[in-house]
Order: C-alpha cells, then sequence, then structure tokens
C-alpha cells in the first residue's frame, strides 16, 4: 500500500492543473491541489479513518485511531500536509480531531450530515460500519464542494450550549404538560416538576440575555430585539448561528433552518409545496413561536402579512410559515449589513442583480 505521507504528485505542471480545474477539491487560482482526500467516520472512542486518491480512486491507506490527541496526532504524522479531512459533525466528539487538525494547517471540510447519510445510503455496499462509513465519506469529499469545517468562538460555543440546556428543559416541560393531563392521579407530582423546570429555564434565559450583552460577536443580538416578536433567547440563538456560519445570502439562511419550501413536480404530476424541515429545527421553532407572536403587536408589518396570507388561501400554519421565513431574512439582513430595523422598509424586494451581492434593504445606523 502506497505511503500516505508521501505526496509524489508534481502539483505545480499545467497538466495537473487542467487535470484538477473541473474538481471540486482544488482551488487552481490559489495553486491549492488535494491529491488525496482522508475520510473519517467519528464515534466516541475512535476515528475510522480512509485516504484515497483523487485520481484514482484508490485507497492509499485505513486505520483506526483513538479519538483522543494521541490519536489525532498519529494522523497527522501519517497523513501528508495536502490531504483534506473530510469529517461528518457529531456534536462534541469530533471537535478534537477539528480542531487538532487546523491548528496543524490542514484542511478540514464539513460533510452535511443529511446529505452524507443519503450519499452512503447510495454506495454499492451491504453493511453499514465505520470502516465502510470513513470509505464513503472519502468518496463524497471528491463527489462535491465543501465548505470549511467551522470553529466556533469560546464565547460562541459556551452560548450554544446554554441553547442547547434550554432546548432540552423545553422539551422536558412540554412532555410532562401532556403527561399531566393524561395522569389525573400524578398531577400533583408533575405540577411541581414542571414549576421546578420553568424556574430553572427562567435562569437560563436571564443567563443567555447577560452573556448575549457582554459578547462582542453577539452584539446584533441587541439590533435583532427591535423586530416585533423577537426576545432575548431567539436573538441570541439567530446571532449565535449568523456568527457561527457565513451565509452569503438570506435563503441560504432560511434553508438552513428548514423554512424554505420543496417543490415535487413530475410529468404533469404537480405536488403540493411543503418544508423541507433540514437543519436547526430549535431555530425553525424558535422564529415559528415569533411569527405567532407578532399576530398581537399591534401596526406589526408581519401581523399585517400574516392577512394578506391568510387572503391567498394559505392555512394559518402555511402562514406563519411565510412570516417566520420573512423573519429569517430580516434577522439576515440586520446582521450581514450591521443595520437598524426599518418596518417602513419590510416589505420592500431587494434588486435582483445576478452574481451580485444584494443590496442593504434597511437603513443603516447613524454614526
Amino acid at each position: 500500500m502506497r505511503n500516505p505521507a508521501a505526496c509524489s504528485v508534481d502539483y505545480s505542471t499545467p497538466e495537473f492543473d487542467r487535470l484538477c480545474s473541473a474538481r471540486v477539491w482544488g482551488k487552481v487560482e490559489n495553486r491549492t491541489i488535494m491529491p488525496s482526500i482522508l475520510g473519517i467516520d467519528v464515534s466516541k472512542a475512535t476515528l475510522s479513518c480512509a485516504l484515497r486518491d483523487t485520481e484514482t480512486h484508490n485507497i492509499l491507506w485505513e486505520s483506526i485511531v483513538p479519538n483522543n490527541p494521541v490519536g489525532v496526532q498519529k494522523l497527522l504524522s501519517k497523513i501528508c500536509p495536502q490531504a483534506a479531512w473530510v469529517v461528518e459533525p457529531t456534536g462534541r466528539y469530533s471537535l478534537p480531531a477539528v480542531k487538532g487538525a487546523t491548528d496543524a494547517g490542514r484542511t478540514v471540510l464539513l460533510a452535511p450530515p443529511r446529505q452524507a447519510k443519503m450519499y452512503l445510503k447510495s454506495l454499492p455496499v451491504r453493511a453499514k460500519t465505520d470502516k465502510l462509513d470513513s470509505r464513503g465519506l472519502a468518496l463524497f469529499g471528491m463527489s462535491r464542494k465543501l465548505s470549511i469545517y467551522p470553529i466556533k468562538e469560546p464565547a460562541l460555543e459556551e452560548i450554544d450550549q446554554l441553547m442547547s440546556a434550554r432546548r432540552g428543559l423545553a422539551k422536558s416541560i412540554s412532555k410532562l404538560q401532556l403527561q399531566q393531563q393524561e395522569l389525573p392521579h400524578a398531577k400533583q407530582y408533575l405540577t411541581e416538576a414542571i414549576a421546578d423546570l420553568k424556574r430553572q429555564q427562567n435562569a437560563l434565559d436571564k443567563e443567555i440575555k447577560e452573556r448575549s450583552a457582554k459578547e462582542p460577536a453577539m452584539q446584533a443580538a441587541s439590533r435583532l430585539l427591535q423586530v416585533p416578536g423577537i426576545g432575548p433567547v431567539t436573538a441570541a440563538a439567530v446571532t449565535a448561528r449568523l456568527s457561527a456560519k457565513s451565509f452569503a445570502h438570506p435563503d441560504q439562511f432560511v434553508a438552513y433552518i428548514g423554512l424554505d419550501v420543496a417543490v415535487a413536480e413530475s410529468g404533469t404530476h404537480k405536488g403540493r409545496g411543503r418544508l423541507t424541515h433540514q437543519g436547526d429545527a430549535e431555530l425553525r421553532r424558535l422564529l415559528y413561536v415569533c411569527a405567532q407572536a407578532n399576530r398581537r403587536v399591534k401596526n406589526s408589518p408581519f401581523a399585517a402579512q400574516y392577512e394578506r396570507e391568510r387572503a391567498k388561501g394559505l392555512s394559518s400554519t402555511a402562514a406563519l410559515c411565510a412570516v417566520a421565513r420573512k423573519l429569517a431574512r430580516l434577522c439576515w439582513s440586520l446582521h450581514k449589513h450591521g443595520t437598524s430595523y426599518d418596518a417602513a422598509r419590510v416589505n420592500q424586494q431587494p434588486a435582483q442583480l445576478n452574481n451580485e451581492t444584494p443590496k442593504v434593504v434597511l437603513d443603516p445606523q447613524p454614526s
């Protein structure tokens, strides 16, 4: 088997540039060519790795190493610096490998979980193991353009953990409230448990609000609070996500939280549009709740939009989803351009220019 640390390809030749110019793993303009792809399937204890040649797709090297600094160091010593690492996010289990490789100057690419799962299912294999998944992830990295694996700032990571804890409390409260109706003989105990969880949720909300006000990376949260229906928790959640990821267009953010509409058509069949429900479900829920809150806000442009959507024949849920989609686009604009909320310009459409960044639709803050 070929030595994975030896990269004998001449990257400066025009022939190699022509070979890789159409391939998604190379950037010819920056003279950055990746001769091999390392697929890594992450678990709590191990990293299952498979290195493939990008030209022949042959496996050059594969191994299983511990998911700890020692295992990451072994990979750094074995794999050539030009190879790209393709990693599927698995919560905190994937962070040590990603941070170790990034700190060492390696290129680490993010494999979107849903896309990667569908791709691995399409492969002609009759089993599912960590070894096979690592081989498949290497092929997945060669099949399309992947973005760099984002590493959050410590402040954003802390707020995200608080948001995750709040999400767990909210789910527990909802579950116990349903049981409270179904179990009348246990109502007293469930009521006390719900009250205790709500106290903890309120304490978390206060902590999230205070941290958002202190952290420079969360300054945009204060501008989002100007939008009707958006509270401190939603403002912090949206700001943390927009700060951690680079969305070039509002439609990308809408698609990330699963508020975009999927179209199903084939021949004469015209299917009903429905939400994709991909991405961050909690952020989607929070924006939907904000859309509901806008119905009770006087003179809110979003309440007016809700009535217009209902007049078109949409159901209440579909109309609220349309409002949530508008809120998501507005939040992206406020965060991206550092602008202030202006109700008079909410429904104005930006000029659609090909291959150009959309114009700012809201007035900038006074200097």
